[in-house]
């Protein structure tokens, strides 16, 4: 029988997969489907994500231990309830929010993490080793710096210009674009009448687009989600979170220079002590060094 453990990284479109033996040899890595992913209620959860490990890991493996980012786990208690509904199912588990993979992940042992992709957060800990988040609201109302929440933007930025009277500098031609619709009215309705993370989210390439292109609004918009972004790291910093870094990743800040610049620029001028690393290996590697931490003690 071949001992392993096994990494989870639960996003809000994608799930990573890695199973690794004790000696790190590598025995699988995939990326499943996870649109219908939620971290409530836990019972749920553990048995969706259960069912997933069952998948993926070979048959006659016995896996010593789970480690699991998960987006939607926000707090303590609620991380504490998913461990313990994973124990029900016979997987030792460690489980944070997917933010906190990428500290582990980068092979550093005290940072802030920070997510922009389908959404964003940043999460820390303190010197009691208690977890600190701040953002992950929801596109609808915050995740400043994650795909839907910049199409969100970029939309409100470019129909105020259009209310103004003001020419469109790109911007809004770039949405309607993006959108397959031709007139202000219709982009209105396009994003309203849908308003997911899967109809917002795939557009934001547009807005990143158009200001490489010239579009002073589309620019504003991303230099305000770096802004916010960096926001998060000086909240967790006024709260007491211990970090000689930032660790960055997701979808967004990973695939879009001009944004990471612009976070990194922001934090290093605050926090001249911290560096600022985007991650260069996939997050689930945090759940893999989770779980080995939980499997050795």
């Amino acid at each position: 029988m071949t001992d392993v453990i096994v990494g989870l990284d639960a996003g809000g479109t994608k799930l990573g997969v890695r199973v690794d033996t004790l000696d790190g040899s590598r025995i699988a890595d995939v990326s499943l489907p996870a649109e219908d992913w939620s971290a409530s209620p836990a019972g749920s959860a553990a048995r969706w994500l259960a069912d997933r490990i069952r998948r993926v890991v070979p048959k006659g493996a016995r896996v010593l231990a789970v480690g699991v980012g998960a987006q939607g786990c926000d707090t303590v208690e609620h991380c504490r309830e998913l461990e313990h509904e994973f124990e029900l199912l016979g997987y030792p588990a460690t489980v944070v929010n997917d933010a906190e993979l990428l500290v582990p992940a980068a092979g550093i042992e005290r940072g802030i993490g920070v997510i922009a992709g389908t959404g964003s957060i940043a999460v820390g800990r303190d010197a009691a080793g208690e977890a600190l988040f701040s953002g992950g609201w929801g596109w609808v109302i915050g995740d400043e710096g994650g795909a839907p929440a910049i199409v969100r933007d970029a939309t409100i930025a470019a129909l105020l210009a259009r209310d103004e009277g003001l020419p469109d500098d790109g911007l809004l031609n770039a949405l309607q674009l993006a959108f397959g619709v031709s007139s202000a009215p219709a982009l209105a309705r396009a994003v309203n009448d849908t308003p997911t993370a899967e109809n917002w989210g795939p557009r934001a390439i547009a807005v990143f687009a158009a200001a490489d292109a010239g579009s002073a609004r589309a620019g504003r918009v991303i230099d305000r989600s770096a802004q916010r972004l960096a926001a998060l790291v000086d909240q967790l910093v006024r709260r007491g979170a211990v970090a000689d870094a930032v660790v960055a990743a997701g979808s967004v800040i990973a695939n879009q220079p001009r944004l990471f610049s612009a976070l990194s620029a922001r934090i290093t001028r605050a926090h001249p002590a911290l560096a600022v690393v985007l991650l260069d290996d996939a997050p689930v590697s945090g759940g893999i060094e989770l779980a080995r931490r939980r499997a050795t003690g």
